[in-house]
């Protein structure tokens, strides 16, 4: 994996209904930058973190991404971005090998990394014949980041990423992304629970982009 992706975030606004969620965001975020985005919840860190994926449609300003100077297209943008945030879905009748089968048909994982490595990696090995919609909430998490950390692609999104986790699986979380995602570049949402976020060099709040 090369990173060397940069987001240009300009003039960025979205609102719902009359009521501005944020305004007047203008970021440039660098090849393996790790940047955190607090606020509260409500406070529109994970509508922001949704038009920074394309999930959402900003109503002005824009964001771009290049990489290495060259302009990445919309359509392209998914081969180059990584997401675990709990809006973001798992296919419920697959078993975990079928899910992880069915992810990696639309983004390899590391190259170094064998299937069997993964299942271990996920700490969730002896559920892989398990349907996911038998998982617990904390099972399914572990799973969506197991999926988002271990993707071949440079940027990383990860919104509250310790929710439903105990403290053991928290740990798990931070040894995965020392060992697997310090050379990505990584966004976080959290609601100010350092461990999401300890390696983050780079903080805004959500606060500075109300009107």
């Amino acid at each position: 994996m090369n990173n060397n992706v940069t987001i240009h975030i300009r003039n960025a606004g979205k609102k719902f209904g009359r009521e501005w969620i944020f305004r007047h965001v203008n970021l440039e975020i660098k090849p393996g930058e790790k940047l955190v985005i607090l606020g509260l919840n409500g406070s529109g860190k994970s509508t922001l973190l949704q038009a920074l994926t394309g999930y959402l449609m900003l109503n002005e300003g824009s964001i771009h991404y290049n990489l290495a100077g060259k302009a990445i297209n919309d359509e392209e943008l998914y081969k180059h971005i990584s997401l675990a945030s709990p809006y973001l879905e798992l296919v419920e009748d697959f078993t975990l090998l079928e899910q992880i089968n069915h992810a990696e048909i639309f983004k390899p994982f590391l190259p170094h990394l064998k299937k069997s490595e993964i299942l271990s990696l996920s700490g969730l090995e002896n559920h892989k014949n398990k349907h996911v919609k038998l998982f617990s909430s904390g099972m399914k998490q572990r799973l969506k980041l197991t999926l988002a950390i271990l993707a071949d692609a440079p940027v990383l999104f990860l919104d509250e990423p310790t929710s439903n986790l105990d403290a053991t699986v928290i740990e798990w979380y931070k040894n995965m992304i020392e060992k697997f995602a310090m050379d990505k570049t990584i966004i976080v949402c959290s609601n100010s629970i350092k461990e999401e976020y300890a390696f983050c060099d780079h903080v805004i709040t959500m606060e500075d982009f109300k009107l």
